[in-house]
């Protein structure tokens, strides 16, 4: 991974950060001390966000889901499965 000095860093942000979005990565030193990692992050697009709460009203949890196949259940560790 690449390190760049803090001046160089503030001289050539733009191209350095572009570079970074393209998949190359790079370190900002002080006075030979790493201070910190520049990476891109995958941001959705507008419009592709996850919406919360999407399907509410379609899904039906049932009253006694987690009782549902406790007989089952229970046969296969007492081994009459």
């Amino acid at each position: 991974m690449r390190t760049v000095n803090m001046h160089e860093a503030k001289t050539h942000l733009s191209r350095l950060v572009r570079a970074a979005v393209d998949g190359e990565p790079f370190v900002i030193a002080r006075a030979g001390k790493p201070l910190v990692r520049v990476v891109s992050i995958d941001t959705p697009e507008p419009g592709e966000a996850r919406r919360t709460g999407f399907m509410a009203g379609e899904i039906s949890v049932p009253a006694d889901f987690d009782r549902m196949g406790s007989r089952e259940i229970e046969a296969m560790f007492e081994g009459d499965a």
